[in-house]
């Protein structure tokens, strides 16, 4: 993207944002709540209109290339009550490749059974999404998204709220989709997934702060420009956060695995 600004109602959301993302790679976007890092996703994905600048996915105009992307909301965006179960979920990520209107087929079936095996929750395919646990809630989203056999992969705080082993577990799925020359980018409040998985991050406020290796943009003066003076620096089970003192609590230990 180059020169990228989005706008609300008026109001500035993303301001001349300029980022290159190469393929194979792993990219962490971090930034204080409201810093635009959802709304760069939703760009990206097309379902934000960017107000100036230019934005290619794949090397293609976005909407030529929507079907290659894979994107994963955060789990606070998803009705749980809803009654689908784990494998009816998969099975919506196909939507993008065939369209709405066309009927399920063996392919679909496989792709989205596929994507049950690559992230450990077959077993869990007849289950309720109301009967799932936090960890698990993340697995079937990233299982939707993974169905359409997506070439890049957008996912907004994927590891809000886990504990250590759910997000190291996460972390692992991700760096297994990698290997298998998927492309990734992830916003995330947490440094230690930027520093140690990341092959690139962006620090963002609007507009973009940093861009290049975690080496290079994990350092006091970046995050003191990030985050303003009301930088909050929170270590949980040895992963360090970064959050205003406005923003909402650090993750916990909660006792969720995420487990089959």
């Amino acid at each position: 993207m180059e020169g990228l600004s989005v706008r609300y109602n008026g109001h500035p959301a993303l301001e001349d944002v300029t980022l290159r993302v190469s393929k194979g790679d792993i990219l962490g976007i971090i930034g204080p709540n409201g810093a635009g890092k959802s709304t760069l996703l939703k760009t990206v994905l097309g379902l934000v209109p960017a107000w100036q600048g230019r934005i290619r996915v794949l090397g293609e105009p976005v909407a030529n290339n929507r079907r290659q992307v894979g994107y994963m909301p955060q789990v606070e965006q998803v009705d749980w009550d809803f009654p689908v179960t784990v494998g009816d979920v998969a099975l919506m990520g196909r939507y993008a490749r065939r369209g709405l209107l066309r009927r399920t087929t063996k392919e679909d079936r496989e792709a989205a059974e596929d994507s049950l095996v690559r992230v450990g929750i077959l077993d869990l395919r007849n289950r309720l999404i109301g009967e799932l646990s936090g960890g698990q809630r993340r697995r079937v989203l990233l299982a939707r998204a993974l169905a359409n056999q997506p070439d890049l992969l957008l996912l907004d705080e994927p590891m809000a709220g886990l504990d250590a082993t759910a997000q190291h577990q996460f972390l692992d799925i991700i760096d297994r989709l990698r290997e298998g020359g998927a492309t990734v980018v992830l916003s995330t409040h947490d440094l230690s997934c930027v520093s140690q998985r990341c092959d690139k991050a962006a620090c963002l406020n609007r507009r973009l702060v940093a861009y290049g290796t975690p080496e290079e943009v994990l350092n006091e003066d970046v995050l003191g420009e990030t985050f303003g003076t009301h930088l909050l620096l929170v270590h949980v089970d040895g992963q360090a956060y970064a959050y205003q003192h406005h923003s909402h609590a650090p993750p916990s230990d909660i006792g969720d695995s995420g487990g089959k």
